[in-house]
């Protein structure tokens, strides 16, 4: 008998719910993870605030993680403007008056990671194995064989990788990723100003750089700027007032005096789609699987669709008895992942070429694209429909 049902290594958000979810069914779950349990229980602020959408609030309620939320944790989106340098072209996304949500929420890395570490410590089926990580992990008569750090050797029906899109388990399983070095580094923090957002998020694709503006409770926000990595030292030695002065002059003072309130956080971006998201005995989930480029918000949100995804198809096994590693349900975990996340990665990739070329023939392209856009109402009930939309293949049942 192996010694547990599912090994999962990583314990970041992907590695968590998937834990969480199929401890729920009775299964024998292990998380492996470099970090303490301490510091997995009360990660520190990184800057990064995640925008969610409709279905990943819904994973999240289920999950039990979603609840400790703090109000004040939780900020709406109401609406988003996405311009291109200083050309008139507009994409507006609107809250219907049918709705009475919102267009997404915003919670910070940290706090999203420390509820669900939180949910997970609640799971008496989960076994973390933290300061830990995976040093060798093969499939072999019927399992899954992973050795770790300190010596020990465990088996397993099942193994995840959710160890980021550098993954070293999937490299040991032998699967290969595309990469995609954007050749931008992203300069994050968070900013207060005079006057309100409303709740409206800005996507400024500036000449040279881009700007966002994420709209936090109050006169607050949270904001990227993302430069070329050759111009990433430069924004790095700005003092807070002279970086603040840049921001402020970015966002045309639409937002009046804007200052830094927080600690600033420097992340190069490289975009990773794996060539196949499961093997023998393995599957590829959150970021191992996919790692987005963020100028669309969906990495975080996928890496729950897909866990959600996999946990269904895991339940339907398990309630009959069947193999829960069998190679067809982790194939059909395969294609319904890579059917979800295969348009809007390359059409990101194909968005980011677009809006960061700053030649003549580029800037026509991209300021023309976004005012058509803003007049192509199925494009834009499609993008709001996904925003809103319920978690997928009824991932509630984990509830």
């Amino acid at each position: 008998m192996a010694d547990f049902d599912v090994v999962i290594a990583g314990a970041g958000p992907a590695g968590l719910s998937a834990g969480i979810s199929l401890s729920r069914l009775g299964l024998r779950v292990a998380l492996v993870e470099r970090q303490s349990a301490a510091a997995l229980a009360d990660p520190g602020f990184d800057g990064r605030d995640i925008a969610l959408t409709g279905a990943s609030r819904q994973i999240l309620a289920e999950l039990g993680a979603w609840q400790h939320f703090a109000p004040e944790e939780i900020s709406p989106i109401d609406r988003a403007r996405v311009s291109d340098g200083d050309g008139p072209g507009l994409l507006r996304f609107d809250l219907p008056a049918s709705r009475q949500d919102a267009l997404g929420y915003l919670v910070s890395n940290h706090v999203i990671r420390r509820a669900l570490f939180a949910a997970a410590a609640a799971q008496p089926g989960i076994t973390l194995l933290d300061g830990q990580q995976v040093t060798a992990a093969h499939a072999a008569a019927g399992e899954a064989r992973i050795a770790l750090a300190d010596g020990r050797r465990l088996t397993a029906t099942l193994l995840l990788a959710a160890d980021s899109r550098f993954s070293e388990v999937r490299r040991m399983m032998g699967i290969a990723a595309d990469t995609t070095p954007y050749g931008k580094t992203m300069h994050v923090f968070r900013m207060r100003h005079d006057k309100p957002h409303r709740q409206t998020a800005f996507e400024c694709f500036n000449y040279g750089h881009t700007l966002a503006l994420l709209p936090l409770n109050g006169l607050r926000s949270s904001v990227v700027l993302t430069v070329k990595t050759s111009n990433s030292d430069a924004i790095g030695k700005l003092g807070d007032d002279a970086l603040a002065d840049l921001v402020t002059r970015g966002f045309g003072r639409r937002f009046g005096d804007m200052t830094l309130e927080s600690t600033r956080h420097v992340y190069p971006l490289v975009g990773v789609y794996a060539r196949r998201f499961a093997g023998e005995r393995f599957a590829l989930i959150g970021d191992a699987a996919v790692g987005m480029h963020p100028v669309t918000a969906h990495g975080f949100n996928f890496g729950l669709e897909g866990q959600a995804t996999l946990s269904e198809l895991i339940a339907a096994a398990h309630m009959v008895g069947g193999d829960i590693g069998a190679s067809g349900l982790l194939e059909r975990y395969e294609s319904r992942h890579k059917r979800a996340t295969w348009p809007l990665y390359f059409g990101t990739n194909a968005i980011v070429r677009l809006y960061t070329n700053d030649a003549p023939p580029a800037r026509l392209a991209r300021s023309a694209l976004l005012a058509v856009a803003d007049r192509f109402a199925p494009a834009k009930r499609l993008i709001m429909a996904r925003l809103g939309e319920t978690a997928p293949h009824g991932a509630a049942r984990f509830g």
